[in-house]
């Protein structure tokens, strides 16, 4: 009896509020557990849906009514992702980039792709399936491998930008592809021919482009500063959301799709001066409906057709993140990258993607293929992306076993090595500066400006092409690997500063730095204050800490605008 007024209360609750509670609570203790274990939270909303799916608990709140507003609101958080790539879309970044992105991202695909569509042809698929098969399989999960990739501290090693540079790709690709993605999805009474359809699509995509530019030039800029002149949050908030969901409502009536539509959203105002205050602004909105769209995803699996269906998953999921490492790796050491970092450029793009999951959704829809190809498809790209982070970890320890193994032995990547080793055999008196990034060029231009003669080691292929075009004196090279310090003329250097901050790399090339000249002075850099320590124990003469100069400078900052 004393529970009859909690039992009539819930009786009125709408079922769909009582799921989303359900789902965020699931959500929150889930991905406690997960990042307590360093697992990526993306594999916590999925298994939150996946448990919600098979607990019985979705039939009580209504089932399928509120799963389908779920998924509906799973759509926004799509769109929201497809805003914040447009936004965040750097023409700069991708210039910097391009010969990474567009031949390594376009072989990336191209092989990915052919291979899927074989897999697909050969299991009998229509031509559409496997075509939507194929760009699934060829995508990758950016979001939890560059996440993994900054947990690690490598996220300006060459490795990650690979990585990054693939994913820009990837984005540009799976916009143009979502523009014909309706032309591969079959629809009930639709008998016109290809060559009537692509022409109504051309039409109605200049039609788009018309409209998208005229806002992006006057309408939305307008907009903002009316907006903005009235100092309301809330009101600068209301009006991007409204600019990101008017274009792809928009996008949408020229069937050209939702996500299109806000794409070209967000690169609208993607130079705008209003740029990173939308992006604070959007994020947590995006984070929270992105995490519905996963979950809703997870809602979809049927453990009991999983557990008759393990061994394809299995199979799936190892021959998807295995073909895909081997290809990158392979396509990143063509490009120039030293053997351990095209490995983990590799492991870092061969799980399936959050794309991967929004293209095997419309083809459910449309019905390409059987419930169990669903459940397999679905189970091996969520199970691809909840490995990665741990592979991911693994990559660097297997690189050096590989190296030790006589992985890549001979297989120098090629410069202008002729000259170069004249002039490193020069050296004398010199300072070895390694790594090119912010710090080490202000760096090495001091000591230059200073007389005093350098040498860089750097592990970016394009950095060290500039650098030779500029005349400076650079190796190609790991300074975690011995055979770097044979070639640095250490014996007659007068000092090494290490300027990456990444403890582990130190910590190697101190113990090798050492072991061959107790004598020499060493600055490195520690990212962290409990690594200052760690390398001092290992001989290095002078530890600066990022932390620690923050805060001194944040401290000076400070003083100096009280005294003003």
């Amino acid at each position: 009896m004393m529970f009859a007024p909690i039992i009539s209360a819930a009786a009125t609750i709408p079922p769909l509020f009582a799921l989303l509670a359900l789902m965020l609570a699931g959500v929150v203790l889930v991905s406690l557990l997960l990042l307590r274990l360093r697992q990526s939270m993306l594999a916590g909303y999925f298994l939150c849906g996946v448990i919600i799916a098979n607990s019985g608990v979705l039939d009580l709140l209504g089932g399928g009514e509120s799963h389908e507003r779920v998924s509906q609101m799973a759509e926004f958080g799509v769109i929201l992702l497809m805003f914040t790539l447009g936004l965040e879309f750097s023409l700069g970044e991708l210039r910097f980039l391009r010969r990474l992105a567009f031949v390594g991202g376009g072989w990336q695909m191209g092989l990915c792709m052919t291979a899927a569509a074989t897999g697909a042809a050969m299991l009998h698929f229509s031509w559409q399936g496997a075509v939507l098969l194929a760009v699934a399989m060829a995508m990758s999960s950016t979001a939890v491998s560059l996440k993994s990739f900054q947990d690690l501290g490598l996220e300006a090693s060459p490795g990650a930008r690979m990585t990054l540079a693939v994913a820009i790709f990837q984005d540009l690709f799976v916009i143009v592809f979502f523009m014909f993605m309706p032309l591969l999805l079959p629809h009930e009474g639709e008998n016109e021919a290809l060559l009537p359809r692509l022409g109504s699509l051309a039409l109605r995509g200049g039609v788009f482009v018309l409209l998208s530019g005229a806002a992006a030039r006057w309408g939305i800029p307008w907009v903002l500063n009316a907006v903005t002149k009235t100092r309301s949050r809330e009101l600068f908030t209301l009006s991007v959301i409204g600019c990101c969901v008017g274009l792809a409502f928009i996008g949408g009536l020229l069937g050209l799709g939702l996500a299109l539509g806000a794409f070209i959203a967000g690169l609208a105002v993607s130079e705008s001066i209003f740029k990173h205050r939308i992006l604070s602004d959007v994020m947590p909105l995006k984070d929270l409906f992105l995490t519905l769209f996963f979950v809703s995803v997870g809602l979809m699996i049927d453990l009991k057709a999983v557990a008759q269906l393990w061994q394809p998953i299995l199979g799936l999921t190892s021959a998807l993140m295995i073909i895909k490492a081997v290809f990158v790796t392979v396509i990143a050491r063509q490009l120039g990258l030293p053997h351990r970092q095209a490995l983990m450029a590799g492991i870092g793009l061969c799980s399936a993607g959050e794309f991967s999951l929004v293209v095997l959704q419309n083809a459910s829809s449309a019905r390409l293929w059987d419930a169990h190809t669903q459940q397999t498809l679905l189970a091996s790209c969520a199970l691809s992306m909840g490995l990665l982070p741990a592979l991911l970890k693994l990559g660097l320890p297997l690189g050096e076993w590989l190296v030790r193994h006589g992985w890549g032995r001979g297989k120098p990547v090629k410069f202008d090595a002729g000259s170069l080793r004249q002039r490193v055999a020069g050296l004398s008196n010199h300072a070895i500066v390694c790594g090119h990034g912010p710090v080490g060029e202000k760096l090495n231009k001091a000591l230059l400006d200073s007389g005093v003669p350098t040498l860089v080691v750097e592990l970016n292929a394009e950095t060290v092409h500039e650098l030779q075009r500029h005349g400076q004196v650079v190796l190609f090279a790991d300074a975690s690997h011995e055979e770097t310090w044979d070639l640095t003329q250490l014996k007659r250097a007068r000092m090494v500063a290490l300027t990456f901050p990444d403890a582990t790399v130190n910590a190697q090339a101190l113990a090798i730095i050492r072991e061959q000249r107790p004598d020499i002075a060493v600055l490195a850099r520690a990212r962290f204050s409990s690594d200052v320590d760690r390398l001092k124990r290992l001989g290095a003469t002078l530890v600066v800490n990022d932390e620690t100069e923050a805060a001194r400078s944040i401290v000076e900052q400070a003083q100096t605008l009280q005294g003003a």
